[in-house]
């Protein structure tokens, strides 16, 4: 009895011995696990990241310009100089033909004709013939200088039915007289 004692004390020694490292086996199998856990995740990170790398490069490479393109490109360039230097050559002989249209018809500045010749007694006014590019406020100012003040309402209202951006050359409107 004391030997079935003495060798189940012993293996109860043993078996805690054994417990305790398989303890110790199992803490450090976790731990790995972990550790394999982690370095999984930050190789996944880093191809994330390679990927993204590897995709900036693509990129990257097609922004640039081939030198075909650039031959074109500058071609295009010169031609599109070449049709500006024609428009402005074009450009300047339409501005110098007008300039002699304009110097050989040396007329005036085109003013209105204020005809100051006054109707029957009756209607205290001035008969006014329209020419080309007249308007309302230009006739009435030409009358303001002659001393003559007359506004465009007083116009319209001494001639009804006058449609004042319908004036035809040749149309006879009537200016009345200012009330003395």
């Amino acid at each position: 009895m004391v030997a079935v004692w003495c060798c189940g004390t012993r293996l109860c020694g043993q078996d805690a011995a054994v417990e305790e490292r398989l303890n110790k086996l199992q803490g450090q199998i976790e731990n790995l696990i972990d550790a394999q856990r982690e370095q999984r995740q930050q190789i996944a990170e880093l191809a994330r990241e390679v990927s993204a790398l590897s995709a900036r490069q693509v990129d990257s490479q097609t922004k640039f310009a081939t030198r075909d393109e650039l031959r074109l490109l500058a071609d295009k360039i010169q031609e599109l100089d070449r049709k500006r230097e024609a428009d402005k050559e074009l450009i300047l002989k339409e501005i110098e033909k007008l300039g002699k249209t304009l110097a050989g018809s040396s007329r005036p500045a085109s003013t209105p004709g204020v005809d100051t010749t006054q109707l029957s007694p009756d209607q205290k006014g001035y008969e006014y013939v329209v020419q080309q590019g007249d308007t309302l406020s230009a006739i009435a100012e030409a009358y303001r200088q002659k001393n003559i003040k007359v506004t465009v309402e007083q116009i319209l209202a001494a001639n009804p039915g006058l449609d004042p951006k319908r004036l035809k050359v040749g149309q006879k409107i009537f200016i009345p007289a200012p009330a003395r």
